[in-house]
């Protein structure tokens, strides 16, 4: 089911405010791709999802590999018959004010503060795409 990412329904939208394990695939140098579990937060006003990531992670090199243009990507989280995809293009962020606010969206989201780390980053998703049943 095709929605969009920057005006989804209600139920969808809660389905991604729900604490679930996500995964994040980006495209590896050969262009296979690469899938890891992730805490994702969605933004559909800003029309972004965001996942905060050790700067020396593999998923963090990919998405740099792609250039200024960004790594296509996808993210997604499913739950029983429930799922939900997003998908866009993923650049690397480094400003402290774009992290500080990723770790509060995913303390918000995950009920957790991640401890603090100074090579965090985190990978922006400019939204292109969302899809799901909810």
């Amino acid at each position: 089911m095709s929605r969009d990412p920057r005006n989804p329904d209600p139920e969808y939208l809660d389905f991604w405010r729900e604490r679930h394990v996500c995964t994040l695939t980006t495209p590896r140098p050969d262009g296979t791709p690469h899938v890891v579990p992730v805490g994702v937060t969605y933004d559909p006003e800003a029309g972004l999802a965001r996942v905060i990531a050790n700067r020396h992670s593999r998923k963090v090199a990919h998405v740099r590999a792609a250039g200024e243009a960004g790594a296509r990507v996808a993210v997604c989280q499913l739950a029983g018959r429930r799922w939900a995809t997003l998908e866009g293009l993923a650049v690397v962020r480094e400003e402290p004010e774009l992290i500080a606010d990723a770790v509060r969206r995913y303390a918000e989201r995950y009920e957790r503060t991640p401890r603090p780390n100074p090579d965090r980053v985190l990978i922006e998703i400019a939204l292109t795409r969302a899809m799901g049943k909810a």
